[in-house]
């Protein structure tokens, strides 16, 4: 384990070149959780889609956003085997992690003990649709010092996304063009009066400590009541600014989102 942990990280300057943020690139490690046992599509990190699994487009995109090594963390053995045969890396983890979250921690301690990495993001491994630009803008707030997490968010152009409880809605402060604070993270149709709505993509650039510290922290009152882990975070005091994209992508819950999936990604 820890030979490949040397190869893995001297490659990173040769994958991060370009980024357009000032951060060293070997501080940044992906890591994509991915379980089989999704309530309403099971086993759908193995969808097919075009010929290759939904959990492999993932991961090319995140590796094509070029901002440091990628790392599919999983319970199954099937997943593991699957990341392999696409040249790619995976680790395993327990199985009964509550959250995506929780699982990149496992993770991280296993592929990277010596605590080189000092940003992890975590990318839903059911976002085959992903920007590789989008992702690697979620990166910007976090050159403020004093930002924990960094995520990304899309203004609503769709009048029913705006009372649609699916589409959780981010409540935020603006700090500078296209970059929000956030304040609140909610699936009702917020905030009130004249303006834009935003609809919140769920990819999370964390601080390290910010990511060791919601860890160890117990669910919240807002977090177990909006069913929003990131309410936690918020509920802590930490800080979580919002990079404004352009697109949201398609997140694969149900077998008409997988149709969809293979429609937009056909010849892909």
């Amino acid at each position: 384990m820890a030979t490949r942990m040397v190869e893995f990280w001297d490659i990173l300057p040769a994958i991060g070149a370009g980024i357009a943020v000032q951060m060293a690139y070997s501080d940044v490690i992906c890591i994509v959780p991915a379980r089989m046992a999704a309530n309403r599509l099971p086993g759908k990190p193995l969808a097919d889609i075009g010929g290759r699994p939904m959990i492999v487009h993932v991961m090319e995109r995140t590796v094509a956003a070029g901002i440091g090594p990628v790392v599919v963390a999983t319970d199954s053995d099937a997943i593991f085997k699957a990341v392999g045969r696409a040249g790619g890396r995976a680790v395993m983890t327990r199985p009964d992690h509550a959250s995506g979250s929780d699982r990149i921690f496992e993770a991280l301690g296993k592929i990277d003990p010596e605590r080189r990495a000092k940003v992890i993001v975590n990318v839903q491994g059911d976002l085959p649709t992903l920007d590789p630009a989008d992702l690697k803008a979620s990166l910007g707030p976090l050159t403020d010092p004093a930002v924990d997490v960094a995520t990304l968010a899309a203004e609503i152009r769709t009048p029913q996304e705006r009372t649609n409880p699916n589409v959780v809605k981010v409540v935020g402060s603006p700090v500078q063009p296209r970059r929000l604070r956030a304040l609140y993270f909610t699936r009702a149709t917020a905030p009130y009066g004249d303006g834009p709505l935003y609809h919140h993509i769920g990819l999370y650039a964390y601080r390290r400590a910010a990511l060791e510290r919601f860890v160890a922290l117990p669910p919240s009152v807002l977090e177990q009541r909006e069913k929003l882990e990131q309410l936690r975070l918020l509920e802590a005091g930490m800080r979580i600014d919002v990079t404004i994209v352009d697109s949201v992508p398609l997140g694969v819950d149900t077998p008409e989102d997988l149709e969809i999936a293979r429609a937009l990604l056909a010849g892909g």
